[in-house]
């Protein structure tokens, strides 16, 4: 029997690719290897969406690498964004691995070895657009009571600073009756936490036509499905209709959370992003989603050093924090990105410049995260406990539904006992930056 070792970097979107590898390597009767130095062949899925994403790949690559020059024989096999978005370049710049396969080909892995393409000189493999679906093997590589469900492949968003159109094509969205018929495999399989993923999920359907739509998707997934928590994530602010605000206060399952990246507040850098709202819009779309669901959790993302970004932009994005004061907020610093427009705007700035800016503002959101927090003390949630802390064994951790998995803070349960993937209550007594601290109540 085969062995094989997998590394996968980026995205959840990125790791329910690996996870496709993983099954499709596992029905052929392949071993998976948790030691790199034991396995007959290394895989890589890379991310090459952003800069570092990509810098984290090649220091990846070349680790492994290392591994196989001290075991002749031993195959390195790269695929995934990385080798989509630079395929002219690669097989010349990183000679130690053996073969290179695009985003497509992730359920064709079992097939391309065993014909052992790297052998006849097949450097670079890029197969035509592929669409999983719920008979595609798929082994889950998250614990076993949550899971991501990706919904589409590819974007028709041509945001300015982004090149995934380019590597991942234009919206494929899966049909509804197949979405659902994964969830319920996920559900067999115990899962009580299904995440909802694509670049965009609002524009789920666009491309089926006859109606299709996330709205409509829920709906089903309501119908045919009792999982407890269902989670939207990645939502295009221009695209929350008033359907799916209706349904977040209609349905207990349907997570109080949203994760909708805005990217900017000013109307000047919004503009140059090529993001179709401003300032205006997006503060209605706050006062609207809090104001017909209360408790909603909303998370965003944050695009700070944009070419152009003068101090009252930053100014703008600072004071609309300070008063909206969202749950959660990632800051990130822009990179040029070879190929995307915004590569070759005026104003470029230094990137002690970016950094300084992502920094700053981070630490605003800390303390404003500090008082966000401070609202759930004295309530008692709902908590999906994922295990014993992973700082200390006398502690239980979980998340409430306001918490999405591993970006944002964690539960810490002092008090009570229950297993891996229970939901239980839990008094909040104590907020942190992040974190809550609580004990299980009957």
């Amino acid at each position: 029997m085969s062995t094989f070792h997998l590394v996968s970097l980026g995205c959840a979107k990125n790791l329910v690719d690996s996870e496709v590898i993983l099954g499709a390597l596992d029905q052929s009767g392949w071993q998976l290897c948790e030691d790199p130095e034991l396995a007959d062949v290394i895989i890589i899925n890379t991310c090459g969406f952003i800069q570092p994403a990509v810098e984290e790949a090649i220091d990846e690559i070349l680790a492994m690498a290392n591994i196989k020059k001290s075991r002749p024989g031993v195959k390195l096999v790269v695929c995934g964004c990385l080798v989509q978005r630079y395929r002219e370049s690669l097989a010349a710049e990183l000679p130690e691995v053996d073969l290179f396969l695009g985003t497509e080909a992730v359920a064709m892995v079992p097939e391309l070895l065993d014909k052992k393409v790297y052998d006849l000189s097949k450097k670079v493999i890029l197969p035509p657009q592929y669409l999983m679906d719920a008979a595609t093997p798929r082994i889950i590589s998250t614990p076993g009571f949550r899971a991501w469900l990706k919904i589409t492949e590819g974007c028709d968003n041509r945001c300015s600073y982004c090149m995934i159109p380019s590597i991942r094509g234009r919206l494929r969205s899966r049909p509804i009756d197949d979405l659902v018929a994964e969830a319920t495999n996920l559900e067999r399989a115990g899962v009580k936490e299904l995440s909802l993923i694509a670049q965009d999920i609002t524009a789920y359907g666009n491309d089926l036509g006859r109606g299709t739509s996330l709205e409509k998707l829920l709906e089903q997934l309501l119908q045919k499905t009792s999982i407890p928590w269902i989670r939207l994530l990645y939502l295009y602010p221009t695209g929350i209709s008033r359907k799916l605000i209706e349904l977040v206060v209609n349905e207990q399952r349907i997570v109080p959370y949203l994760d909708i990246p805005f990217q900017h507040v000013s109307d000047n850098i919004l503009k140059k992003m090529n993001r179709p709202y401003g300032y205006r819009q997006l503060a209605e779309l706050v006062e609207k989603l809090r104001g017909e669901i209360p408790d909603i959790a909303l998370r965003t993302t944050f695009l700070v050093g944009f070419p152009g970004e003068t101090e009252h932009d930053l100014g703008q994005l600072e004071q609309f924090m300070s008063r909206y004061k969202l749950d959660h907020v990632g800051v990130f610093a822009y990179a040029n990105e070879p190929g995307a427009p915004s590569e070759n705007f005026p104003g470029q700035l230094e990137e002690d410049e970016k950094n300084r800016r992502r920094d700053h503002l981070m630490g605003v959101q800390a303390e404003l995260s500090g008082q966000v927090q401070q609202k759930y003390v004295g309530q008692t949630v709902p908590v999906l406990v994922e295990g014993v802390c992973r700082e200390t064994e006398l502690l239980l951790e979980g998340r409430t539904k306001y918490q999405a998995p591993e970006v944002d803070g964690c539960v810490y349960i002092n008090e009570g006992t229950a297993a891996a993937g229970d939901i239980v209550n839990v008094r909040i007594e104590e907020a942190k930056t992040y974190d809550l601290i609580g004990g299980i109540v009957a």
